[in-house]
């Protein structure tokens, strides 16, 4: 392998350190943005439970999403049908691939850092594509969104049902729209900072 394709490698796993870094920080930070999302938007009052009820069910479907040893979708205060547990686990799935990913590609990084170099102008690129996702976004985030959907999962599990899985009641659109914009946030940030940190162009 030439220096340029181990250039060019180094550069693409850099690329999904950058999005997985993104996505993971902004799962993390999830549970501060649906704490206020709680008080912001009356969730409390929708389902008819105490905020610390309605908190303690966000959590344990994230301890199901983020913990690799908890194979069981179980919340206290909702029931779940069987396409919403399915769906529940199709997205744990992706969430294991991307902390794998995230895990893996920084290992490399780490220790390639001091001898590969990457190509800064693709971050540009990158920054760009991810400047018109925004735009489209903010022009119909019900389309973006079922677009996003349908791009990540192959069945309609993810439409759920209320008197079936009521706790997309708690699972508002304005809260994925905060958790969108602070992963584009970060996103285009890294990207740009890439970019600016210009080492081969």
């Amino acid at each position: 392998m030439s220096n340029f394709q181990k250039d060019t490698f180094y550069t693409i796993v850099m690329a999904f350190f950058i999005l997985t870094l993104s996505i993971t920080v902004t799962i993390f930070a999830s549970y501060g943005i649906f704490y206020f999302s709680i008080g912001h938007f009356n969730l409390d009052q929708i389902v008819y439970m105490s905020s610390n009820r309605v908190m303690h069910n966000y959590n344990q479907m994230m301890n199901y999403l983020i913990n690799p040893f908890n194979g069981t979708f179980k919340l206290d205060d909702f029931q779940s049908s069987p396409a919403g547990r399915l769906h529940f686990a199709d997205c744990k799935k992706l969430f294991m691939l991307n902390f794998g990913v995230f895990i893996l590609s920084g290992i490399y990084l780490w220790f390639r850092r001091n001898k590969r170099v990457y190509f800064s102008k693709v971050f540009k690129y990158i920054a760009i594509t991810g400047v018109v996702l925004v735009a489209l976004m903010m022009i119909d985030f019900d389309g973006f969104f079922v677009v996003f959907h349908e791009i990540l999962f192959r069945n309609s599990d993810w439409l759920f049902d209320p008197g079936k899985d009521p706790v997309i009641n708690i699972l508002p659109e304005e809260f994925f729209t905060e958790c969108f914009v602070l992963f584009f946030i970060l996103f285009e940030g890294l990207n740009i900072w890439k970019f600016k940190a210009k080492k081969r162009s």
